[in-house]
């Protein structure tokens, strides 16, 4: 058990978070409804402790918790790069695509002291197997080079989480992440090493990051950083997410807490008729400037608890 120092920020943290190393019985995980078949998982839980993540559902109804306390313990999977290998030389593996990162960030900073993402980007790589990525983690550059032998080998992409480049909204909502700057700076040496990456520019919150300058913001940031497409995806907010999101917005948004409880009463996701002005608007704004709408790992829909649990392991 190791204890890792927390960065700083303007939103309060502790000041350490707790690594649980373990044993993993498997790495690859089924995944059904999702649009992909099999995630990875090198790590359960996630410093970057976004107020929005999906993943604190399946935390709540994990029994652990989903509030200020989520993302202050780790598991690390330490064999996780050896079952990998072992499940890639089965005679019955198809080589589908395997999706890291659907559950907990593999770019956390967990991964600079122990370096599973990179070992299970390597043992990819040498069976040739198709990839995709979802980050926050612009220490994703450290490992362009076996990125770049990937990418050779078998389709690879990685997609960039990018909500919003706002300060304000960032700072408050994203408190363990790095810089949305650092993200597209990562993107640009990403694109220019030909690996194709593109932006996933979600969850938009209402009456947050849906204000049209706001969307243009990133779609122009992603263009100009080379993206190769962009998707955008409205919050939604089940129960352990909702508790705590909602505690974020009553501290630094509270004029916005009766929009929201009006918004979901009752429900997870947006009534379509709150989220369609918004879709079109970052529909267009894509046309104007030349940013594709392809998709190739997606998580919109977002997961149920129950799909999260496998997406997890």
């Amino acid at each position: 058990m190791f204890y890792h120092p927390g960065v700083e920020s303007p939103e309060a943290r502790l000041a350490d978070v707790e690594y649980v190393e373990v044993q993993c019985k498997s790495a690859l995980n089924p995944v059904k409804g999702m649009g992909f078949a099999w995630s990875l998982n090198p790590y359960t839980g996630c410093e970057h402790r976004c107020a929005f993540c999906y993943v604190r559902a399946f935390e709540l109804r994990a029994d652990r918790p989903s509030d200020d306390r989520y993302g202050r313990t780790v598991r690390i999977k330490l064999n996780v790069a050896g079952v990998l290998r072992s499940e890639l030389s089965r005679k019955s593996w198809a080589r589908e695509t395997v999706v890291i990162g659907a559950a907990t960030d593999p770019y956390q900073p967990a991964e600079g002291r122990y370096r599973l993402t990179r070992q299970c980007l390597q043992a990819l790589c040498d069976f040739s197997n198709p990839a995709g990525m979802i980050t926050r983690g612009p220490m994703i550059v450290r490992d362009i080079d076996v990125l770049t032998q990937l990418a050779r080998r078998a389709n690879l992409h990685i997609t960039f989480s990018i909500p919003t480049v706002d300060d304000d909204i960032w700072r408050r909502t994203e408190p363990g992440t790095a810089h949305p700057r650092q993200r597209l700076r990562a993107i640009e040496k990403l694109v220019a090493a030909g690996i194709d990456v593109g932006v996933g520019m979600a969850p938009i919150l209402p009456g947050l990051s849906d204000r049209p300058d706001r969307l243009e913001a990133v779609v122009k940031a992603a263009r100009s950083a080379g993206a190769t497409g962009l998707w955008a995806g409205m919050l939604h907010l089940k129960d352990g997410t909702r508790e705590h999101f909602m505690s974020v917005l009553a501290k630094h948004w509270p004029e916005l807490v009766p929009r929201y409880e009006d918004a979901y009463r009752a429900r997870a996701y947006l009534p379509s008729a709150y989220g369609e002005s918004t879709m079109k608007t970052v529909g267009r704004l894509r046309a104007v400037h030349g940013v594709s709408d392809r998709r190739r790992v997606i998580l919109t829909p977002p997961p149920e608890p129950e799909q999260l649990s496998l997406l997890s392991g």
